[in-house]
């Protein structure tokens, strides 16, 4: 049906074009005669249009007139309009030449005819593209909201473009800051002034609706458009970021309301390409817990570096098919694999490593919701979060793995929960392993083990953000813990891309620290997300919980005793935290294997003497002990 469709209009587009042909070329006679054609020429006239004119529809099916379509017509179509036509008039000539026929042709007509026919078949496309674009309806009686485009970049040149096409938006004006383009057009519409012209503005063409078109911006002055608009009453809309737009996964006419995302929006990440291509491009590359927000997000950000292998490892069978679901609409050269396992399963693990020997391997595998792991489920944070990253880290040294990236987090820094306290024991896992290589000089090609820590992302599954949205939806309240409450937030791809850097960056035994920016004040946040709803805070109720178990008031991304380090990235330091040894390692792993897993205040009461900036939310039992001196189990 559809190849019927365009079968037919190819057909009813070289008809028109046969037809504009034959005007033409009598048109160019009666240029020529000052419209009184001798009898004699109009014999003539007659007899060449009948070849001349299927000579023409020849040369325009060559040169490839009819693969585009009118509506979308642009210069491109006019350049092969043009050469068409003028191939056909010389090929004309030349069949005159060498036929040497008896019909007279005027040398006049023979220069006219290709003037009129490129004016004609040019300015019929371009007349069914405005018809289709509704520019010949007039601003006046143009369909669709008035609404101002806030900038005059590339962005909101395409955006324009693109609704002109629209029945839903009506582009009434630009707004920008370059005092140069004050009063200037673009594309028809003009540039009427600057953001603190917007209330008079939206006034006078009673627009309802501005789209904020700057996603090369800075996002402190995106952030202030939009707060500005709000403030009006204006429905915020806006482009999508400009990495979506450059990978082509959107156009910049998807326009979307303006959420929370954007107002905590950071500038984008700086990375060294040339050296992530050295690391990933044609190797092998694994990442554990790869259905998870920072798995998933580092396996789309690694396959744009053309690994020959991603293996994405996850316990979770769900999560790695939604991933795969995801993955799949890739065209990359990537294999592509999705292994299911348990970071814990030692043997499951040294299979994996031996069959597809990756050369780096990023941890993100973890038990990271921290209320849930603070009663109940102690034992298995202390498994999962030490045990399974000593089982993967000593397994990818046992098999020569270059690089070893652990995903930490800033609930590690001073910990006053177990999820914290476990995964600042990762932490100095992987740095006991590190010390161990240096060493020991059986390791020709040590393991680098590499630690990233950072705090909040933005949309994963554990934010508060989901959960705000959710509750707004349904007509609140809206539950804060404390109204004091702060955290750092960075974006999904911020984090990956900055884990990456890191990977590529360590030596090995550090721990980089990701620059997380301001903290955020949760209240603050939830206002925000009220307002961009559509809503007013007064609409929503806000009701204060108080703090869950295990919970800060505040994040820290530095312990009281770390100092930092500057590193060549403006975005990333090394902490220059406590170290521990090789000995320390399996004494710690032999405690966890030995406790009592039921006895969850007895592991709050001795974890204090192994993370010794542990701070539960309680005492310190002085009955608790710890024999450091005991027989070391090796794993």
């Amino acid at each position: 049906m559809k190849q019927a469709l365009i079968n037919s209009r190819t057909f009813l587009a070289l008809l028109h074009d046969l037809t504009v042909a034959s005007i033409a070329w009598f048109a160019a006679y009666l240029l020529r005669f000052n419209f009184a054609i001798p009898a004699e020429h109009v014999g003539y006239m007659l007899q060449s249009m009948v070849w001349v004119v299927p000579l023409q529809g020849a040369v325009f099916i060559a040169y490839g007139l009819y693969r585009g379509m009118w509506r979308f017509a642009s210069v491109p179509d006019l350049q092969r309009i043009i050469f068409s036509v003028v191939s056909a008039a010389i090929l004309g000539v030349a069949i005159l030449f060498m036929l040497q026929q008896s019909i007279v042709i005027p040398r006049s007509v023979l220069i006219i005819d290709p003037l009129l026919l490129m004016i004609m078949m040019g300015g019929s496309r371009f007349t069914y593209r405005a018809f289709k674009e509704h520019q010949l309806y007039g601003t006046t009686f143009k369909q669709g909201a008035p609404v101002i485009i806030l900038g005059a970049g590339e962005a909101a040149i395409a955006l324009v473009k693109d609704l002109a096409r629209s029945t839903q938006w009506r582009v009434v004006g630009l707004l920008d800051d370059d005092k140069a383009l004050l009063g200037r057009e673009i594309l028809g519409i003009k540039v009427l002034g600057d953001l603190q012209n917007l209330a008079d503005i939206s006034k006078r063409h009673v627009a309802k609706h501005v789209i904020i078109a700057m996603p090369s911006a800075h996002h402190d002055k995106r952030r202030q458009a939009m707060e500005f608009a709000n403030q009006l009453g204006l429905e915020v809309l806006t482009v999508p970021a400009i990495d979506d737009l450059i990978s082509g996964k959107v156009s910049v006419s998807q326009i979307r309301r303006v959420d929370v995302e954007d107002l905590l929006g950071r500038d984008a990440v700086q990375l060294d390409n040339l050296g992530l291509h050295a690391l990933i491009a044609g190797q092998a590359v694994l990442v554990s817990g790869a259905g998870g927000s920072i798995g998933s997000e580092l396996c789309r950000q690694i396959v744009k570096y053309m690994p020959s292998t991603l293996v994405c490892l996850d316990i979770s069978e769900y999560a790695l098919y939604k991933l795969e679901q995801e993955l799949s609409t890739l065209s990359v050269s990537t294999k592509l694999l999705y292994m299911t396992g348990d970071v814990k399963n030692n043997q499951r693990i040294k299979d994996l490593l031996a069959q597809y020997e990756p050369t780096v391997v990023f941890h993100a595998a973890a038990y990271k919701h921290v209320p849930l792991m603070e009663n109940g489920n102690v034992w298995e944070a202390l498994s999962n979060n030490v045990i399974g990253t000593h089982t993967l880290a000593q397994a990818c040294s046992d098999a020569g793995v270059a690089k070893f990236v652990l995903i930490s987090t800033d609930k590690a820094v001073n910990p006053t929960n177990v999820m914290g306290a476990s995964k600042r024991l990762a932490e100095m896992v992987c740095q006991g392993l590190q010390h161990h290589h240096l060493l020991n000089t059986a390791h020709k090609t040590p393991t680098k083990f590499i630690i990233v820590r950072f705090g909040n992302v933005l949309g994963s599954s554990g934010s508060v953000i989901p959960k705000f949205r959710e509750q707004i939806a349904n007509g609140g309240p809206v539950t804060i813990t404390h109204p004091e409450i702060t955290r750092y937030f960075m974006s999904i791809p911020e984090a990956a891309q900055l884990v990456m850097q890191a990977g590529l960056m360590g030596k090995g035994g550090e721990i980089f620290v990701l620059d997380m920016g301001e903290p955020v004040k949760i209240a603050k946040l939830a206002a925000d997300m009220i307002r961009l709803s559509g809503l007013q805070v007064d609409d929503i109720k806000i009701e204060y919980v108080g703090l869950r178990p295990g919970e800060k008031l505040y994040e820290e991304l530095l312990a009281d005793d770390e100092h930092t380090m500057q590193t060549p990235h403006e975005k990333l330091r090394i902490a220059l935290a406590r170290q521990v040894d090789y000995v320390w390692v399996n004494k710690l792993l032999s405690w966890i294997n030995t406790t009592q897993s039921t006895n969850e205040a007895l592991i709050k009461n001795e974890l204090k003497f192994w993370v010794e900036e542990y701070s539960p939310q309680y005492q310190v039992s002085a009955e608790a002990h710890i024999v450091l001196d005991a027989p070391i189990t090796l794993h």
